[in-house]
């Protein structure tokens, strides 16, 4: 079982240790049960970077400074595994790996072709990175894996404000409705470009999606387009060549399903959840085993305590 992930930037994570350390969301937290979906993750993801690339600074940031055009499947990784050691690493670890990554962050400074300056650094960009990752996955999950109730969504979207703070977020939505908030005031410097069309044009291919077939690459690609609000689709110019079609909506639901209940042992959410004293399926059980294993845990916990 693959117990440490390397990070790609420092020392590797190891989601075993120290025991029973906790993460900075919790178990029965919304953010567990999404994050281990690589459906969501995928449609999510990718409608999360074309929100920022709707943003020249972050696009111009991303595409000057970055290795994605010469090594998507890395970037993407490491991107991934941040996700992956932010909701379910020993919070030591999430803190070590956002501090390198935000010191690296610091040096990513510029200028876009029409003349605006940047800084990776910029709170009004460090939140709109973030809001955009809530949403995608967010979406892409209820849409494409389960539909998630309103309260549920409304937990999710109040989750991991201490974990966001990390990363120099200072605005963080609390729904739906202050997400869009937040776009709709980027909204004005928004435009097209043809890096946009060239991004997915990665995603698509075997360069980026390894043994994936194309007519699934395509499905996620259309999916995440069709998961952006209706104002920056019509920014990005994304037309009728990434329309979702019937045969898409059907496969992607089919396969999101399929990933919710195929267990990976040697996933993070498996070991993570090994780690604080639950069983490794945890996030595989019904809601009802899951709240009475928490229950039996913590109990188990307060007795050593107090022993």
């Amino acid at each position: 079982m693959q117990t440490r992930i390397d990070t790609g930037n420092g020392p590797s994570v190891d989601f075993t240790s120290p025991k029973g350390a906790p993460a900075y969301l919790a178990p029965d937290s919304q953010h567990w049960r999404i994050y281990k979906n690589p459906i969501a993750l995928g449609v999510g993801g990718i409608c999360a970077v074309l929100l920022e690339f709707a943003d020249p600074r972050i696009r111009s940031g991303v595409w000057d400074h970055s290795t994605y055009r010469i090594d998507p499947i890395g970037r993407s990784q490491r991107t991934g595994v941040a996700a992956m050691v932010g909701c379910y690493g020993p919070r030591e670890s999430a803190e070590k790996m956002i501090a390198g990554i935000t010191r690296m962050h610091g040096k990513v400074v510029g200028e876009t072709p029409g003349g605006r300056a940047y800084q990776a650094l910029d709170p009004e960009l460090l939140n709109w990175v973030h809001a955009t990752a809530r949403f995608g996955f967010m979406k892409a999950y209820h849409r494409y894996v389960a539909p998630l109730s309103e309260a549920e969504e409304r937990n999710y979207w109040n989750e991991g404000k201490d974990l966001a703070a990390l990363w120099g977020v200072t605005e963080s939505p609390t729904s739906e409705y202050e997400f869009l908030n937040i776009m709709n005031a980027l909204a004005p410097g928004f435009e097209a470009h043809s890096i946009n069309s060239e991004f997915l044009g990665i995603v698509e291919s075997s360069k980026a999606a390894g043994k994936t077939p194309l007519f699934i690459r395509r499905a996620i690609t259309r999916a995440a387009v069709d998961l952006l609000p209706t104002l920056v689709r019509e920014k990005l110019e994304l037309g009728s060549d990434y329309d979702l079609s019937w045969f898409d909506r059907v496969l992607l639901r089919l396969l999101g399903r399929i990933a919710e209940r195929r267990f990976d042992p040697a996933s993070a959410p498996a070991i993570a959840s090994e780690r604080l004293g639950l069983p490794a399926r945890f996030l595989w059980l019904s809601a009802a085993k899951q709240a009475q294993l928490l229950d039996e845990n913590s109990t188990a916990i307060g007795a050593e305590l107090t022993s």
